[in-house]
């Protein structure tokens, strides 16, 4: 009988051994709870801003320093080999979408910094180019009617955009939509990732991502996803995304500090962007992104460093939603091309740095501050002052920013007026008058006990 059981099980372990391996298998040992979304904040990683090879190996040796600024999830822009015909050298012309682009690294080294993330509370998400191809992407080749063509059969690029490098995918083929999806889990389920962050989705159908999300989801259970859609239509949130892009409100920022429109414009923008949004969807807010920063970097855009991080208050802690593009944090001076490597000086400007880590520690800290605290915007009459009570059970944080280049005034509201209040920026007790006066771009974050 022990024969017989030991060759029974010797043929079992034959058996296993020669099943084909499945992708779709979750990494053992990650024990890592991704954050609720209303309290991600979100760090976006330019990989040709960290070296000119291995990049991945580069940005683990960062990751303490990105932790130690107080943000959950990384946003990772694609990292997949580039399309060599007709190239750009743009990271959203995908070549293969189930691998990863030789200067960066290898699938290991992405394998090792999504695990080191999580050893430190940090999720990832992976840029996703769903829209296109490069033009010598493997389906290409073999599916040619997984494309959009013209009337006389020629494949085309993106209508109405100039991005002659890559190839418009037609999302009226099944076959493709189900390639698609199944890349997606691979990295999902062979890499650990967390989510995506989806290129240009208002182009792609909102069936689609409705059926992909779910089914993302599902085989991530009960892991949990974040997904953000680089689109602004109501559909992105049916389909089930978390959140999309705030560009009405990145625009309107620069409206207010750059061509002195009213700081009114702020308040009707923030209501507009959330008016009829069901509970448990945000905007994403930013002052600047990779598209932003091949233009101008905040400090250039907002008027200096002092108005770049007032910039940075009036955007993130009016209704939460915050991103920090890395560079930012130091002050990058001039914009960065993603289309090449453009080393950064992570040393510089230790001062900008240490203000954005006190800003977001207060974010982190002050549930009131994000995207589920109640808004209440107080009337500055010469419309100057940003100035909203955010209130969240018993957490109550008053936001005032100067957002103009000159000493400007504000009526404090009445259950504010004549108290003692936290000063969170500083941790020092202020007696508040009727009326507060703030120095050029200043800010102020007053906490009432």
């Amino acid at each position: 009988m022990k024969k017989v059981f030991l060759m029974l099980l010797a043929f079992m372990a034959l058996v296993v051994s020669c099943k084909p391996k499945d992708h779709h298998a979750l990494p053992v040992g990650d024990s890592f709870v991704v954050p609720e979304v209303a309290d991600v904040v979100l760090y976006q990683v330019n990989p040709r801003v960290f070296a000119p090879s291995n990049s991945f190996q580069a940005i683990i040796a960062r990751l303490d320093s990105i932790q130690d600024l107080g943000v959950n999830m990384l946003w990772i822009m694609p990292i997949y080999p580039i399309g060599e015909e007709k190239s750009k050298n743009s990271p959203y012309s995908v070549r293969d979408y189930k691998a990863v682009a030789p200067e960066y690294g290898t699938v290991d080294d992405l394998r090792m910094l999504v695990e080191s993330c999580h050893e430190r509370g940090m999720g990832v998400i992976l840029d996703w180019v769903a829209n296109h191809t490069a033009w010598d992407n493997v389906w290409l080749k073999e599916h040619p009617e997984w494309y959009t063509h013209d009337s006389v059969g020629n494949i085309i690029y993106p209508p109405g955009t100039d991005w002659t490098d890559v190839a418009d995918l037609n999302y009226d083929n099944k076959d493709m939509r189900a390639a698609m999806i199944d890349a997606m889990r691979y990295w999902v389920d062979s890499v650990g990732v967390d989510g995506f962050r989806c290129d240009v989705a208002d182009q792609v159908p909102a069936d689609f991502w409705s059926d992909c999300i779910s089914t993302l989801r599902s085989a991530a259970k009960p892991r949990n996803l974040i997904m953000l859609a680089e689109g602004a239509n109501p559909d992105n949130f049916t389909a089930g995304f978390d959140l999309n892009y705030a560009w009405e409100f990145m625009g309107a920022i620069a409206d207010v500090m750059k061509d002195g429109a009213k700081v009114g414009k702020l308040i009707a923008v923030d209501k507009n962007e959330y008016k009829d949004m069901e509970p448990g969807k945000y905007k994403m807010r930013f002052t600047t992104n990779h598209d932003e920063s091949t233009k101008a970097t905040p400090v250039q855009l907002y008027g200096g460093p002092k108005a770049s991080m007032a910039a940075f208050v009036a955007t993130t802690m009016l209704h939460g939603g915050m991103l920090v593009y890395g560079s930012q944090e130091v002050g990058y001076p001039e914009p960065i091309n993603f289309f090449k490597y453009v080393p950064v000086n992570w040393d510089a400007n230790p001062e900008m740095r240490n203000e954005y880590k006190q800003l977001i520690a207060i974010y982190n800290e002050h549930p009131a501050l994000r995207s589920s605290g109640k808004v209440t915007p107080y009337d500055d009459d010469e419309n100057n002052v940003l100035c909203v009570d955010r209130v969240l059970n018993n957490d109550n944080v008053l936001v005032i920013v100067n957002v103009r280049d000159a000493i400007h005034s504000i009526d404090m509201p009445g259950m504010w007026a004549d108290r003692t209040v936290t000063d969170l920026m500083t941790g020092n007790e202020v007696a508040l008058k009727r009326r507060v006066t703030l120095q050029p771009y200043q800010y102020m974050l007053l906490y009432k006990h």
